[in-house]
């Protein structure tokens, strides 16, 4: 079997190195921020290139305790996008603010000239998603959020180690989230997410609303969450970290494998590339006429494919005073997108079936 992650050679591949972390953790004594965590947020920050990083329970949290702290709330609007996981607008309802979605681009991504026509004296944020790893048009985002005097917010869930013009992304906006679900690119061995940003008040804000609104014990300043990343999943994101760049580009070789096989293809649309970026392929994903057909007999070929996203969010039953919302982009894309699997530790034979499977299935 062909799998979309492998988590037990990911594990074997780095086990002195993990087996170690949990140890110094158990033995310790200490679980919830402590030094593991606080040593995470420090090398994450300097990764990223932003002053702060706060370390979380997971990375719709991650959205939702950074907008707490911007103030934002019932009556405000955020405009984002309806091709994400349904955590981004979750994240902005969960605090009583309303999401607006627009449009997508061919890139898959929120489109900025969808999203201007959207901006209403309610709009408090552009929330753009770097979905599949691949950053956004984030000189379109900063232009137009200063234009309208609004706060730009990444949600970088998919997108660690991404560049955009040599920078890390995530480091562009008021704040940016990250997920380290354990299928991301970095990834826990459970639930976490982390804030990043270079505002310091909004640093201090997280960090009080992530621990009950707490300052010191027992003094509670703010209604927060309880939202802490916990020591163990931080020494494991602290092993894990320093081999990102080399995993990226073991699934930057497998997509150029991909490109390679699939681009003069007629019936598959490979994804495009912004120019100037480093797509670190949290996702490869192309598109595909008869897509759920090809999803059946690839996993007859032992071969696992997944479809991000099935559903636009806008369409989604929680959603339900959106379902009448009309957006072709986003509504076509889920109709056709497929992703393929791709992670480090891929061999190059089972790249080459999934080549040989999917060209055999899809003929010219």
């Amino acid at each position: 079997m062909i799998l979309a992650n492998n988590f037990q050679t990911e594990y074997q591949s780095i086990q002195k190195e993990i087996d170690d972390a949990i140890h110094r953790v158990l033995t310790s004594g200490w679980y919830i921020l402590g030094k593991e965590v606080e040593q995470f947020e420090q090398e994450f920050a300097q990764y990223l290139g932003v002053k702060h990083v706060i370390g979380v329970g997971n990375g719709m949290e991650a959205l939702q305790i950074g907008l707490m702290a911007m103030g934002i709330g019932p009556g405000d609007e955020i405009i984002t996008t309806p091709l994400s996981a349904v955590a981004t607008a979750l994240a902005i309802s969960n605090i009583g603010a309303t999401p607006i979605f627009a449009d997508v681009d061919e890139y898959y991504h929120l489109d900025p000239t969808c999203v201007e026509k959207l901006i209403t004296k309610k709009t408090k944020a552009v929330l753009p998603v770097h979905l599949y790893g691949q950053p956004v048009d984030l000189d379109g985002f900063r232009l137009l959020c200063k234009k309208h005097k609004l706060a730009l917010i990444e949600d970088a869930a998919q997108a660690h180690g991404a560049e955009y013009k040599g920078r890390k992304v995530g480091s562009f906006g008021l704040f940016s989230a990250f997920s380290f679900y354990p299928t991301k690119n970095l990834g826990a061995f459970g639930d976490g997410g982390a804030i990043a940003t270079n505002d310091d008040g909004l640093r201090d804000s997280c960090s009080m609303i992530r621990n009950y609104g707490q300052k010191k014990q027992y003094e509670h300043l703010v209604r927060g969450l309880n939202s802490r990343l916990d020591e163990l999943q931080a020494a494991v994101l602290r092993v894990k970290l320093i081999h990102l760049d080399e995993w990226n580009e073991k699934r930057r070789n497998i997509a150029q494998k991909y490109n390679e096989a699939f681009n003069n293809h007629l019936n598959i649309s490979t994804p495009r590339e912004r120019s100037n970026t480093v797509h670190p392929y949290h996702q490869y994903v192309i598109s595909v006429e008869s897509r759920d057909a090809l999803i059946s007999e690839l996993r007859n070929k032992n071969i696992t494919t997944l479809v991000h996203y099935p559903i636009p969010i806008h369409r989604q039953p929680c959603y339900a005073e959106y379902n009448n919302l009309d957006l072709p982009k986003s509504q076509f894309a889920t109709k056709n997108i497929l992703s393929l699997p791709i992670h480090p530790f891929m061999t190059t034979g089972e790249v080459g079936q999934v080549i040989k499977e999917v060209l055999n299935l899809t003929k010219l």
